[in-house]
């Protein structure tokens, strides 16, 4: 998961008080909990058929809730679907849905969920994530063929049931049903608002919070909702959600009691930080990870790029291990795989031929490379890296372009802010882009997946290889976990040795988190969903 355009972000949301500056910390209504979140970046929509980023996600998921949702671990729990039953061959999900209503009184029925879907594949709403939905029966054809929306295998033989078909067997599905994408929406609200419906004021959800105020720049406030079905077991009563790019400044906030937690650590300060703030750095094993990718695009992309052996050269000069040991010294892993390990139902591919060399043979093997395609000292190959701005890229960009100075490329580095770079990407306005992804599902699928041909916008390179895509097909139809592991293996290491992206780093994540905050579990997917927080009487 990562980020539509900044402009468009803003339109949808069209709310006021942009500028308008909020006290260092917003007084508490008596007797109530208030948290101080800080959440990385700016949100450019709460629409979950729109959004893409991870700090999109932790609003929504306050303000929505799927088929299932996230424990406190991160694991999935039965969400709006109180039980569900899988067919035999697998290809047939039926999902029980609970008694619940709406934030503003009218009852959930899985109708909500077969319209939340349709207008999910609909080419229309333009989602960027609607190939995660491709699994279900009907699904691009809808999307990309402009099939009927009702051919969608999705359908509801009574309000409290709702039943899936699916084109392959799809273990992973109870993890994919708490994603963003699988939330309902209340179609007697979005049909009335449009766009709007977003707005404070015409919001209307069914999780633990309401959405009551976005301040622009500032930023967005939930507040309880009494309609929850477990809103007895809610404990925060307001969240504030606070865009954080700079994360030198939200540490000192987080110092001064301003905000509770922040959701990012510049890596080469934790060990600081855990000296002067005991108790509140948390980090732990991530599933993400930090990449370059090649802009490949057929008509738009950069024409050096077409060729493998530059991708390869470049991919293979970089010293992975300074960036992850010496520079950011946060924990992350040297990366030369896409899929971190750990990762379930998955035992890894081979990395490329050359990721056991040293960095000086690996380096001599580039300029060999990026000789044999045409450059050298009289005809240097000269590129752009587009990054975001947040605190790891800011690291370890001069050492990536240092990296390829040694071989003699040209390099220059271009920062904007995270929700630009990504529109960027996603119109292929750039040359090399600095990126990240993390899991969806804990599944391999969500990091390979990406690298289809048919994946679209997400798929930054335009990587197109039959090979590839043809083994991560059969995966999709393999009941046998092993051989299903196989597969995607053998997939994973052809784009390897391609090499339309140059993975870097594995995450982790890092947090800062007050002490006296209870019902924090640091885990693999980075989730901690405000309900099941609250906070030690002060």
């Amino acid at each position: 998961m990562i980020r539509n355009l900044f402009v468009t972000g803003l339109a949808v949301l069209g709310l006021a008080a942009c500028g308008q500056s909020a006290p260092a910390r917003p007084p508490c209504p008596a007797g109530k909990v208030c948290l101080q979140y800080g959440n990385a970046s700016e949100p450019l929509t709460l629409d979950p058929h729109l959004s893409t980023g991870t700090w999109e996600d932790r609003i929504q998921s306050d303000l929505l809730i799927g088929l299932s949702q996230s424990d406190p671990e991160g694991k999935p729990i039965p969400g709006m679907a109180e039980r569900w039953d899988i067919s035999p061959d697998g290809l047939t999900w039926t999902f029980h849905l609970r008694e619940a209503v709406w934030s503003d009184g009218a009852p959930i029925t899985a109708d909500d969920f077969v319209y939340s879907f349709r207008r999910l594949l609909d080419p229309k709403t333009g989602s960027e994530y609607a190939t995660v939905f491709y699994l279900v029966k009907g699904a691009q054809a809808v999307h990309e063929d402009g099939a009927p929306l009702e051919t969608l295998g999705v359908t509801a033989p009574d309000p409290r049931t709702l039943r899936i078909a699916l084109t392959h067997p799809a273990p992973y599905l109870i993890e994919l049903a708490k994603h963003h994408t699988m939330y309902p929406l209340p179609r007697h609200v979005v049909d009335r608002w449009g766009k709007d419906w977003i707005k404070p004021g015409h919001f209307v959800g069914n999780g633990p919070y309401v959405l009551k105020e976005y301040r622009l720049g500032n930023y967005v406030r939930a507040v309880k909702n009494p309609r929850f079905w477990d809103a007895a077991k809610v404990c925060i009563d307001e969240v504030y959600y606070y865009p954080t790019n700079d994360a030198i400044s939200a540490e000192r906030r987080v110092a001064r009691g301003e905000l509770d937690v922040n959701t990012d650590i510049q890596s080469n300060r934790i060990a600081f930080l855990r000296k002067t703030m005991p108790g509140y750095v948390r980090t732990n094993t991530w599933l993400g990870v930090a990449y370059l990718a090649f802009n490949n695009n057929p008509k738009t992309g950069y024409p050096p790029f077409r060729d493998r052996r530059v991708r390869q050269a470049l991919t293979m000069a970089i010293d992975r291990d300074f960036i992850a040991t010496k520079l950011l010294r946060g924990g992350q892993l040297p990366a030369t795989t896409f899929t971190p390990p750990g990762v379930a139902n998955y035992g890894g591919a081979a990395p490329p031929y050359w990721a056991n060399w040293s960095l000086a043979r690996r380096q001599a093997r580039a300029r060999r490379l990026l000789a044999e395609a045409g450059y050298g000292p009289g005809h240097p190959l000269k590129v752009e890296i587009k990054h975001r701005n947040t605190p790891d890229p800011m690291l370890f960009m001069p050492a990536v372009q240092a990296d390829w100075k040694d071989i003699g490329v040209e390099v220059s580095l271009a920062q904007e802010e995270t929700q630009i770079a990504y529109a960027d990407y996603r119109a292929r306005a750039f040359q090399v882009a600095d990126a990240a992804w993390i899991a969806d599902y804990n599944d391999p699928a969500s990091f390979l997946d990406l690298q289809r041909s048919f994946y679209g916008p997400q798929n930054y390179s335009d990587y197109n290889n039959p090979r590839y895509d043809a083994l991560m097909a059969r995966a999709d139809q393999e009941p046998d976990a092993v051989k299903r592991g196989g597969y995607i293996a053998q997939a994973e290491h052809i784009m390897l040795e391609d090499a339309p992206v140059a993975p870097i780093y594995f995450y982790v994540n890092k947090n800062l988190v007050r002490p006296d905050i209870t019902g924090w579990v640091d885990n693999l997917l980075d989730h901690h969903r405000t309900r099941w927080l609250c906070m030690k009487p002060r």
